[in-house]
């Protein structure tokens, strides 16, 4: 008896230290990526089946992107296994071509596997060149599919911009 009590002080103690080691940025994000989730299950319900079904997912609840010709963009999101958030993540993304303007956005990746989940945790992760997100409406969910294990969906919040593509975009994963 003495024992498991031990064991289930050390268990409370260590699951008290993963959820207070989070800076206050983090949480802000956390908090942020779940009303996120919302927002885009609002925007499409369908959604919620894939929230469901992926390995894994990053919501990246406010992704700045902005520039004339050369243009950037960032955010900051959560990595959730099974639905668990198991660490944070950050978006970059440098280009040069035909954009103007600015926009701010709700970005999901979705993993359809626990290899894709792994290679993203990784660092291997990008999207090439030609990639876009899928724009959340009713219903679009459905008819999009994983191309080599993940699909991207986007919601726009504000702003105008000529370019919308994922492409180019580079993660890095950091565990709690």
């Amino acid at each position: 008896m003495k024992t498991l009590k031990q064991f289930t002080l050390v268990a409370c103690m260590i699951f008290t230290c993963g959820v207070f080691a989070q800076n206050e940025k983090d949480q802000k994000i956390m908090s942020d990526a779940e009303n996120a989730k919302m927002e885009l299950i609002e925007a499409d319900e369908t959604l919620s089946d894939y929230f469901d079904s992926a390995a894994g997912y990053v919501i990246f609840p406010n992704v700045g992107e902005g520039g004339f010709i050369i243009s950037g963009a960032s955010g900051n999101g959560v990595v959730y296994e099974n639905g668990i958030a198991i660490g944070m993540a950050d978006l970059k993304k440098v280009d040069i071509g035909f954009q103007a303007g600015g926009q701010a956005i709700i970005e999901v990746i979705f993993f359809e596997s626990e290899a894709d989940l792994a290679e993203f945790k990784e660092g291997h992760f990008e999207f090439s060149a030609e990639a876009s997100a899928v724009a959340v409406k009713s219903g679009v969910a459905v008819t999009a599919g994983y191309n080599d294990g993940v699909v991207a969906f986007a919601l726009p919040k504000a702003g105008l911009m000529a370019d919308a593509s994922v492409g180019g975009q580079k993660f890095s994963f950091k565990s709690f």
